[in-house]
């Protein structure tokens, strides 16, 4: 995605950026079940067909520091190409965490679906929206179960003396 895609009508930046992020984020299960309630689907060709592969995770000394390669991730990716059914033609890429090849494919296939005007408010009010929501409730919850186990050692300390 280019500023220039973002000036000729295509998704912002941010939606781009807010789209990866959670359709990388949500379970197959979830986007299979977007996607068969979609209605008319587009067809779907794949430019690249889901792939796994490793990549070189980095990370940095006290989270600003000099870099050091912490190990290997497996990244699944693929890209797909829709045309008909209203979106003319456009494609879509995705990244996902893992060993997912059905998940790639349909995140790809939302990230496409994001490109082409017609459907991108459709996109982000019907896909990206309620797997936000979901996700924040996930991560709230184990938020929560985390928290329940925090022992305050002061307070511990102090019923002993």
């Amino acid at each position: 995605m280019t500023v220039q895609d973002s000036v000729a009508g295509g998704p912002s930046v941010d939606d781009v950026r807010r789209a990866a992020r959670v359709l990388a984020g949500s379970s197959h299960a979830e986007l299979a079940a977007l996607w068969s309630a979609w209605g008319e689907q587009p067809e779907v060709t794949y430019l690249r067909a889901p792939e796994a592969g490793l990549v070189m995770v980095q990370g940095r000394v006290g989270g600003t520091g000099d870099r050091f390669n912490l190990g290997e991730a497996t990244v699944t990716r693929a890209t797909v190409m829709l045309s008909g059914a209203g979106v003319g033609e456009v494609s879509g890429t995705s990244y996902v965490l893992g060993s997912h090849p059905e998940h790639a494919g349909l995140a790809a296939v939302f990230d496409a679906l994001l490109a082409a005007p017609e459907q991108r408010a459709r996109v982000l009010t019907d896909v990206i929206e309620p797997l936000e929501r979901a996700q924040a409730e996930r991560d709230a919850a184990a938020q929560g179960d985390a928290r329940s186990t925090v022992v305050d050692f002061f307070t511990v300390a102090r019923e002993h003396a």
